[in-house]
């Protein structure tokens, strides 16, 4: 269907293009909050500008949906869409940690079909098409195998009392560098309790399901994309022998947060 030579020298390229203005490597970077607590920077912008005209290029049939960009929903009467984080993970951008990446992933007919995390700071390149497997610098993955729920390993920065039998693991900002934790068996687990937007785990479901995860919002239901409102409640990747485990954690917190919001 497109080009896949140069989809990934698209990725690369903007990964290039946030790494060269990455404070962590000394770089000025000019940043603001778009609201309280949500933060942007030239780079997000930058980025996404590049994106969008090359990816617009490679497949001009396809509609578009990025953080950055006015939602169009137009977008909504095409069978294909890019979804794109310029910089998911900007907190940890702005503040010179490696936790972020570049999100894009191709979606066909509401499904993930080509996804790309590229994450220069952290020398990771994710990549996934769909019935192809996903890779991470090139070598397979093979995601989490676990089947006790007890001790599964989770990226969060704390890990609340009620679920004191969970075991914490490194946090990047990024939650798509969270989700391919559990690609490439480096967490068991990796949940959300709020509403979050397709652009955010597009790729990274995908390459966590070729990798053999389990993946599905907070109440174990499948996830679709290029909706009208373009947002789930909560996601969950996982072992696929800890899933029905945890969707029953889940429930009672998530059917909860979800009255209030």
């Amino acid at each position: 269907m497109i080009d896949e030579g140069r989809f990934l020298e698209i990725v690369r390229e903007a990964g290039r293009i946030a790494h060269a203005r990455w404070p962590g490597d000394g770089h000025k970077l000019e940043s603001w909050d778009k609201t309280p607590g949500n933060p942007v920077s030239e780079a997000d912008l930058s980025v996404d500008i590049f994106l969008k005209r090359e990816l617009g290029r490679l497949l001009p049939a396809a509609a578009w949906l990025s953080e950055e960009t006015a939602d169009d929903k137009v977008r909504t009467r095409s069978d294909l869409i890019w979804l794109v984080d310029p910089i998911d993970g900007t907190r940890d951008f702005v503040r010179g940690r490696s936790g972020w990446s570049v999100s894009v992933a191709l979606i066909s007919a509401g499904r993930p079909l080509i996804g790309m995390l590229s994450a220069p700071a952290r020398g990771e390149e994710w990549f996934a098409i769909a019935g192809r497997g996903a890779t991470l610098n090139g070598k397979a993955l093979k995601a989490s195998t676990r089947t006790e729920f007890a001790g599964s390993r989770v990226p969060v920065d704390q890990v609340p009392a009620v679920d004191s039998d969970l075991v914490p693991v490194e946090k990047p900002n990024s939650i798509a560098l969270r989700i391919a934790m559990v690609a490439d068996d480096r967490a068991d687990l990796l949940a959300t309790l709020r509403w979050g937007f397709e652009w955010d785990i597009a790729a990274a479901t995908l390459i966590a399901r070729e990798a053999g995860a389990r993946v599905s919002d907070a109440f174990g239901k499948p996830l679709a994309y290029n909706k009208h409102d373009p947002r789930d409640f909560g996601v969950l990747v996982c072992a696929p022998g800890i899933h029905d485990a945890a969707v029953a954690r889940l429930a009672e917190r998530a059917e909860q947060l979800q009255r209030d919001k």
